[in-house]
């Protein structure tokens, strides 16, 4: 069966594009046909700014309504949401490729309970009086930003455009999405949960596009703050454009990120655990520590373990719920992850798992899980993104040489460490340069913020410092007539 929709969710309704054109989505595992939406141009874009400015500038509308009353909308549509996770989770897996055992927990779950997070936190948040040096007293107001242009990636797009839409929506701004062309069947899924959910007129606008299109909404004058995933090389244009115009923008632009496994740490007992930090969704996620830093003292042993892991694990249908591994999202992708690890093999990083696609599957865009052993800290295999099921293990001979290994990367995103000693750990964790890290795990929290440093972006979302990024800071000194 396939999903067609012939309208895009503008002011509140569907309405017809200003183009024929079609953006047509194929199967990651079969290569199929499996739908197609409009696909978005600037004249769409046009609409769909124009209508949120309306929505935010009716002094009766969305970004005037008392925090109780947006809440009760957000725990709607957290609802409603719900209702339709398990049909937005087998769509995503259908045009990504993430094991339907992700999806299932990801983009049902992470979307709702973001909604509700940020409800409650509105409903709680107040102004603030602050007792002034000189005497006197300031008053310190929060207001929402305005027109919010959110552009997200293909590889957890649920999870992803929730990061974006709860603190915005909650802060009472409104909200151009530009979903990614590969995802765009489940972003048409949150457009219905947003009807039934009584999310007003202009509030959320659903525009797929392309890149050209995506840089028209970035620069359109109607916007008041961009928030981007993706490339780097995508975030540094996004973010040029948004410095010549002033424009505030969150920036989250992956990793390379390090797990870095300390000379006391059980990896046997663990190597599901360091699986999940590194590899899970076929690799495809920005936050995977996909450099593994390992003691020389126990080097054999660590890669041998690691290579064995990578051997054990089930690819296949992304749809079967023992499938560890899926497909690719694209041939394009598929493509340039295996010129990467064609590169890191001619610069003499040893393949000791995986490297090709899977024989016994001539259809999808597979590719076996990769280890790359005896990796130079300064080679493609050390440096390079491939986000893809891809690792490579770097040797070390102390913590002080880990941790310089660790840090020496342009991202700095996430991390992870792995010890039996718990406060060792965190010593070793607190010296890694980037925005998140892990102890002996990796998962991120609604209630702290999220983001990386260097390329790997600008700004935070999650926590209060997520709905902070949607929120102008007003101070009114409160002075008297002859105090001036």
């Amino acid at each position: 069966m396939t999903i067609k929709y012939a309208r895009l969710y503008i002011d509140g309704e569907w309405q017809e594009p200003s183009s024929s054109e079609v953006i047509k989505v194929h199967s990651a595992a079969t290569e199929q046909y499996i739908g197609s939406v409009p696909e978005g141009k600037n004249r769409d874009i046009d609409r769909a700014v124009e209508a949120a400015r309306r929505a935010f500038e009716n002094p009766e509308g969305w970004a005037h309504w008392q925090p109780e009353d947006r809440a009760a909308v957000l725990r709607r549509f957290a609802d409603e949401y719900e209702l339709r996770g398990p049909e937005i989770a087998n769509r995503v897996t259908a045009q990504n490729g993430m094991p339907v055992s992700l999806s299932q927990k990801w983009e049902t779950t992470n979307p709702a309970q973001l909604l509700r997070f940020y409800a409650d936190m509105i409903t709680d948040q107040e102004d603030e009086i602050r007792p002034g040096v000189k005497g006197k007293k300031v008053l310190v107001t929060k207001s929402p930003i305005g027109v919010v242009g959110a552009i997200v990636p293909w590889n957890v797009p649920q999870s992803i455009t929730f990061l974006k839409l709860a603190p915005s929506l909650a802060a009472g701004c409104t909200v151009v999405l530009k979903p990614a062309p590969e995802t765009v069947l489940d972003a048409f899924a949150v457009a219905e949960a947003a009807i039934a959910a009584g999310l007003p007129p202009g509030v959320l606008n659903v525009v797929p596009a392309f890149g050209s299109v995506s840089s028209y909404l970035v620069s359109h004058p109607g916007v008041d703050k961009v928030s981007f995933t993706g490339s780097p090389e995508v975030g540094r244009s996004i973010g040029e454009t948004c410095g010549r115009m002033l424009r505030p923008v969150t920036l989250e632009l992956g990793g390379k990120s390090a797990a870095v496994l300390l000379d006391d740490f059980d990896l046997t007992e663990n190597i599901d655990a360091l699986y999940q930090a590194s590899m899970t969704n076929n690799g495809q996620v920005c936050w995977l520590s996909t450099r593994i830093l390992v003691p020389e003292s126990r080097y054999s042993e660590m890669v041998d373990l690691i290579t064995d892991k990578a051997r054990s694990l089930r690819i296949g249908d992304p749809f079967d719920a023992q499938t560890d591994v899926g497909p690719l999202v694209s041939e394009k992708h598929r493509e340039r992850v295996e010129s990467l690890i064609k590169t890191s093999a001619d610069e003499g990083s040893h393949i000791t798992a995986g490297g090709s696609r899977p024989k016994a599957m001539d259809k999808g865009w597979f590719l076996e899980p990769t280890v790359f052993a005896d990796v130079d800290p300064k080679s493609t295999a050390a440096q390079q993104e491939f986000f893809g099921p891809v690792l490579s293990i770097i040797k070390y001979t102390d913590e002080q040489e880990a941790i310089k290994i660790a840090n020496d990367s342009d991202y700095g995103l996430a991390g992870s460490v792995w010890s039996s000693d718990f406060d060792r750990a965190v010593r070793v964790a607190r010296q890694i340069e980037t925005g998140t890290v892990g102890i002996n795990g990796y998962a991120t929290d609604p209630s702290s913020p999220f983001g990386g440093i260097k390329a790997s972006g600008l700004g935070r979302e999650l926590g209060p410092e997520g709905l902070s990024h949607y929120q102008t800071v007003k101070s009114m000194y409160l002075l008297q007539p002859n105090d001036a």
